[in-house]
């Protein structure tokens, strides 16, 4: 394990910028309501900012606040921030991104949660808080080894946090893909556990047998569910049939033009998050374009679509058939706005769920669209775990 500070080279810039201003862009017909996919028109507008506005090396420098490490777990390249805590006893945490994400969806609540009375909080709900690349994302990469994917990840990150930070016991948060790394630890690794929290519950077997939620599994207050489920299925989920059969071919795209990488996320950041079509008024330019380059200059969209594919061809396989499946005592934040929501009772029989919250307001990218509602919900859930 190494101390590690994040440093794009000026050579990956000038050749980003003059990328950019040869970039060929395609028609765009009868596009302005984002039906067909990105709009270019807007998708231009960001990409001559980042050639011609966005300063990387203030972002750079923003990120690098954190103390950052690199190590190698099972010959597999891990990128990961550990913040100490600041309070009486802190327990540690470890913070579990997504996809389109990256570990910097979790720069709004790490502060928090690290030093809770630099924020107004108490200092008896510190944490120790790790964030750290999923494997073929950002810096955890150039991937070593195929087969990575949720269940694989969570057994390097007991080895992370335990064989290499020394944590004996540890919490998990996660959402979309963190999501199912967090349950999964719930699942295998309830023992090394004080509890999970998740803010989208999905089925361990994701891409096994039908998806849950059918007519009549969906209490009276979440009518309307189930249609939003089946609508995401329906006109949403290409992405993921892609990512999961042929995702190398679409890392040449990725790869080669900033402009495919920046279209490729950015109609999911606009999708998936609760900003009603405007884009900007959930996450500044700025945020959007970090992410951006956080994947562009490690090269990693084509990696970081392979977890789908290595998830799809290697079937999950349960460590134990008690019930429920995951042990380890759960929370769970729903968002009405998120791309698929499950009944409260699908939730109640996989987990041992100790806390359920319901938010109107917020989407797919919780840590980035609601950090302050993260931050109470796992310093309340956590309080009585210690």
């Amino acid at each position: 394990m190494e101390k590690f500070s994040i440093s794009v080279p000026d050579s990956v810039i000038t050749d980003l910028h003059d990328r950019l201003a040869r970039a060929r862009y395609p028609n765009d017909l009868g596009n302005d309501q984002w039906a067909y996919g990105t709009n270019a028109e807007y998708l231009k507008e960001l990409c001559t900012y980042w050639r011609t506005g966005f300063d990387w090396r203030a972002q750079e420098k923003a990120i690098n606040v954190f103390p950052h490490y690199r190590t190698t777990i099972e010959g597999n390249p891990i990128h990961f921030i550990h913040q100490p805590g600041k309070g009486p006893k802190p327990i540690p945490i470890i913070l579990n991104h997504g996809w389109p994400w990256t570990f910097w969806d979790m720069k709004k609540i790490i502060g928090p949660l690290s030093d809770p009375a630099a924020f107004g909080g108490d200092p008896a709900d510190a944490f120790d808080v790790i964030v750290p690349s999923l494997p073929g994302y950002g810096y955890s990469t150039p991937l070593a080894n195929t087969g990575l994917n949720f269940w694989r990840t969570a057994d390097l990150w007991v080895q992370l946090m335990q064989d290499q930070l020394g944590y004996k016991r540890f919490a998990s948060y996660g959402g979309d893909w963190g999501s199912l790394v967090t349950a999964q630890l719930g699942h295998k690794h309830a023992d090394k556990l004080y509890g999970i929290y998740v803010s989208l519950p999905l089925p361990l077997d994701i891409f096994q047998g039908p998806f849950p939620g059918g007519p009549g599994d969906f209490a009276p207050d979440e009518q309307g569910w189930q249609a939003k489920n089946e609508l995401f299925f329906a006109a949403e989920s290409g992405y993921s049939a892609l990512q999961a059969t042929k995702p190398q071919t679409l890392a040449y795209g990725l790869n080669d033009s900033p402009v495919a990488q920046c279209a490729w996320i950015l109609e999911k950041r606009r999708t998936w998050s609760d900003c009603r079509g405007d884009v900007e008024s959930m996450f500044t330019r700025d945020e959007l374009l970090t992410t951006m380059m956080l994947y562009w200059a490690t090269g990693s969209g084509g990696s970081s679509a392979r977890y789908y594919y290595e998830c799809a061809h290697n079937p999950w396989k349960a460590s134990h058939h008690r019930q429920p499946l995951v042990e380890a005592p759960t929370g769970v934040a729903v968002f009405e706005n998120e791309i698929i929501c499950l009944p409260k009772s699908w939730s109640e029989k996989n987990y041992n769920l100790q806390r359920y919250q319901r938010f109107a307001k917020g989407g797919h990218f919780a840590p980035m669209e609601s950090p302050d509602v993260i931050v109470s919900e796992l310093r309340e859930f956590f309080r009585s775990l210690r």
